[in-house]
């Protein structure tokens, strides 16, 4: 077996579309699916768990409810609504995107014009204009990948741009041109919450009798991967010095976190005093895993580009994930030690 022949298709997408309508989850965006909610929501999904994106995203609307609020906000005020879900270079791309979208007088009308945005990729792209604009462009991301690669039982791996190029002509082939929206979401939903990467829940799928994978047993082992590349261990010493009621903060060093905020790091600064250690942390990006430490010091002046903030204002910068961590970890020992 093979996966599913091309008579099959209809009574395929039927199936899926009759499960996604019993067991889609009930989440933000999916309830007022305009222009701008499902924008935001995909550009938060890129490479984030629904999971850690959905109190983000209410939070978010909440502060930029439209486009035009979005794109009258300084960047500052962009990036401390987006600080803690990663991957920063998507909100300085949010924002120049809303920019355009303002000056152009709307949003863009189909997939071309989408695409063209900053940030916006074929994915995202495919993803809006299907569900927004109705049009039949086919989704292809990783929880796609994994159900499509099951179903045909696909042998290449992933990683591969024949394996990818195959699996979305599968896709194409497969998409419900009636309701291309409704069945891209199906198709994503299935792989996030059925056709699971290491547990497939084989017996709740609704595409179980036509998938290939599932049929010669091999479901668990697809899709097939390239050897990922060894994790680095790094450690890094970040300096924690008050002065007057304010925490001293240096810009992070340009790259994907330009334009944030961290607490000193001991190799940029020089520092006096520094020892007690106040909290130790681990933080993994990519293939990284930082061991930190944050040690209380003192410096003489203001180190150049560096500033003194006072613990009210923390909250409207926008600071690294690792720094926040930091500060979380600082104040639960303070915490703990107040409660003794």
């Amino acid at each position: 077996m093979h996966g599913p022949e091309p008579a099959q298709y209809p009574n395929l997408r039927r199936a899926l579309l009759a499960w996604y309508r019993r067991a889609a989850r009930d989440l933000p965006w999916r309830k007022n699916p305009d222009p701008y909610r499902v924008w935001i929501a995909e550009v938060m999904l890129q490479q984030t768990r629904v999971a850690a994106v959905a109190p983000y995203y209410e939070r978010f609307l909440k502060r930029f409810p439209d486009v035009k609020k979005l794109a009258a906000a300084s960047r500052a005020q962009v990036l401390a609504a987006w600080a803690g879900l990663g991957y920063y270079r998507r909100a300085q791309q949010l924002h120049e995107a809303a920019r355009r979208i303002v000056k152009a007088g709307g949003f863009p009308r189909d997939y071309a014009g989408w695409r063209a945005l900053p940030g916006v990729g074929e994915y995202t792209a495919a993803a809006i204009a299907s569900i927004v604009l109705g049009e039949p462009r086919a989704v292809l991301d990783g929880n796609v990948l994994r159900v499509l690669s099951r179903l045909v039982a696909e042998s290449g791996e992933i990683e591969r741009s024949d394996t990818r190029r195959r699996l979305g002509e599968l896709a194409e082939r497969l998409l419900d041109r009636r309701d291309p929206g409704r069945f891209n979401q199906a198709l994503m939903e299935l792989g996030a919450t059925v056709c699971l990467p290491k547990a497939p829940l084989c017996a709740s799928c609704p595409l179980a009798s036509w998938c290939a994978a599932r049929w010669h047993g091999i479901q668990a082992d697809l899709p097939r991967r390239a050897r990922r590349p060894q994790r680095t261990t790094v450690e890094r010493t970040l300096l924690w010095v008050e002065r007057g009621g304010r925490l001293l903060l240096c810009p992070c060093d340009g790259g994907r976190l330009e334009g944030f905020w961290e607490l000193p790091d001991s190799e940029a600064i020089r520092a006096k005093g520094a020892g007690e250690v106040l909290a130790e942390l681990r933080h993994a990006i990519t293939r990284y895993d930082y061991r930190i430490r944050v040690v209380r010091a003192q410096t003489d002046g203001t180190p150049s580009g560096c500033r003194w903030v006072s613990f009210d204002e923390l909250d409207e910068l926008p600071l690294s994930t690792v720094t926040r961590k930091a500060m979380e970890a600082v104040r639960g020992r303070q915490r703990a030690a107040a409660s003794r």
